[in-house]
């Protein structure tokens, strides 16, 4: 089994997911807010766990995958950053590459949380997989993302269709 690192920068851990953290998580992507951008629709929890199984598996066969986002000072989950590659049905093909994504509680939101998490993501993954591309995939309405996403250097490569909506595919 493949060991995850755990990452700590000013204001986060960024560590591998807990069994324990599954309620939080599931309360997170039951948030509209959340998920406004993440397929529209709020989880239920059983898709919750599908999605929180498949974030710890993708570790197993990638190397590489989503880390836990835990507040230094308090030890609250507040969220996930990190990387999958999700096999999507898009043109062009995202297949082969660190996929980089990221999803916050709103209680977190416009901190600059999501910046520091995925920068130390990124630093990571360059380090560890130099080789692979670095992309992500945002719904065009999304502004904060797409501001994370330029704060760390990915720009536009395309603009498509991803399940019934308008998405900006990116790269680092």
């Amino acid at each position: 089994m493949q060991t995850v690192t755990t990452i700590e920068t000013e204001r986060l851990v960024l560590r591998p997911y807990r069994r324990d953290d599954f309620n939080a998580y599931g309360a997170l992507f039951a948030n509209p807010e959340v998920t406004r951008f993440i397929g529209g629709v709020p989880f239920s929890r059983e898709q919750a766990w599908t999605r929180f199984l498949r974030q710890v598996g993708m570790w197993h066969y990638f190397g590489f995958g989503f880390f836990a986002l835990q507040e230094r000072e308090t030890g609250q989950f507040i969220g996930e950053a990190g990387f999958h590659d999700l096999h999507r049905v898009i043109s062009p093909s995202l297949e082969g590459t660190m996929e980089t994504g990221w999803a916050l509680s709103p209680l977190s939101h416009g901190r600059g949380l999501a910046t520091e998490a995925v920068s130390a993501a990124l630093a990571w993954g360059d380090q560890h997989f130099p080789s692979l591309k670095k992309t992500c995939i945002i719904d065009i309405a999304n502004l904060a993302s797409l501001r994370v996403a330029a704060k760390l250097q990915f720009k536009e490569t395309r603009r498509t269709v991803y399940h019934g909506a308008q998405v900006i595919l990116m790269e680092r």
